[in-house]
């Protein structure tokens, strides 16, 4: 065991709970900015479905790549060499990536490949929440510099920062008044539980200050709600004196938002792997449950022959598929999108 990782553990335990208690499509550990990519990335982020998420969840389970969607469309047949703004390489990688998920089909035009999408891409995304976690508000960290560049982009329709730590009127005072504020207790996700589905409508009204929603979450302050369709300000670099900002426009708020919520459906919050150790025992949620240190640990951080507790196994059976699409609009085995008729998609 390398180290002692509760933010992992209190991630993990909320997007369970969330999965349980709401009607969401949850990824982690998403990249959020858009001047200046990589300067932040979102602990969790929850996609609402919209009013043609059926249709998208028809078409793959995987991301479908965002630069695919914004640079081919269901007519004419094009060369991706051509319809991709970035070197030949990449752009037929692309384009084999659209394929490979059933979102491209291809055919031959002469000596060339040619690509279309086999269907439009549908309006899926009704929102998207940013989640903070800073289960001790004790060591902040760069949280305050972290939840204004959120608000100030709005890349989000709401912001929240979950917490562990009791609230004060001192805190409230240092977070961004456009920021939720979530208690949540990583206890009350129980390590083995008896895997009864408690889910509820995503659409029930939300509880107000202070007023328990459900589990071990109470909701200290509702998150004001943003507006992804005006003009956000990036922050770039931060100074005594001075911070440089990037203005950006909605049109590549949009573009990130899709990225964004694609990233998210294509690849959950569970782990992509569970380590092969007697002791690693994953709760029914699918959480890496170590019963020699009795918590969740982070396989890629706490977990191999440098544990002193480590002793070689097969790796648990864990069907994260199966967990995900029996607790979440998420479908693992789409039927896929067909073309009926060669031609017909351009009348679409």
């Amino acid at each position: 065991m390398t180290a002692d990782r509760p933010e992992y553990a209190f991630e993990l335990a909320l997007c369970a709970h969330l999965e349980r208690t709401r009607e969401w499509v949850l990824g982690r550990q998403l990249g959020a900015s858009v001047a200046d990519p990589g300067a932040r990335v979102v602990d969790v982020c929850a996609v609402v479905p919209g009013p043609e998420f059926d249709r998208r969840a028809a078409i793959t389970s995987e991301t479908i790549p965002p630069r695919a969607v914004e640079c081919v469309g269901p007519g004419r047949a094009v060369d991706p060499v051509s319809a991709f703004d970035c070197a030949p390489a990449r752009a037929r990688r692309l384009a084999d990536r659209a394929v490979e998920v059933g979102f491209f089909e291809a055919e031959r035009q002469g000596s060339r490949r040619h690509v279309r999408a086999t269907t439009r891409y549908p309006d899926w995304i009704g929102g998207l929440v940013g989640i903070e976690n800073k289960p001790d508000l004790g060591r902040p960290g760069d949280l305050q510099r972290q939840l204004r560049r959120d608000t100030s982009l709005g890349l989000f329709d709401a912001v929240v920062l979950a917490t562990e730590s009791y609230v004060t009127g001192a805190h409230l005072n240092r977070i961004p008044d456009d920021v939720g504020v979530w208690r949540f207790s990583e206890a009350s996700e129980t390590p083995r539980g008896d895997g009864e589905e408690l889910r509820s409508s995503g659409n029930r009204p939300q509880a107000g200050d202070g007023e328990a929603v459900g589990g071990g979450l109470t909701v200290v302050r509702e998150p004001t709600p943003l507006d992804p369709t005006e003009p956000g300000v990036e922050p770039l670099t931060e100074g005594s004196l001075r911070t440089d900002v990037a203005v950006v426009d909605p049109e590549a708020k949009a573009r990130k938002r899709r990225a964004i919520a694609e990233r998210a459906y294509g690849k959950g919050w569970r782990p992509h792997e569970y380590p092969g150790c007697v002791s690693m025992c994953p709760t029914d949620d699918g959480r890496p449950y170590c019963t020699a240190f009795d918590r969740v640990v982070d396989p890629g951080h706490d977990c191999g022959a440098s544990c002193p507790a480590f002793e070689a196994a097969d790796p648990p059976a864990v069907d994260r598929e199966a967990l995900r699409d029996a607790r979440t609009p998420w479908v693992a085995d789409p039927a896929g999108v067909t073309r009926r008729q060669a031609g017909l998609d351009r009348f679409r």
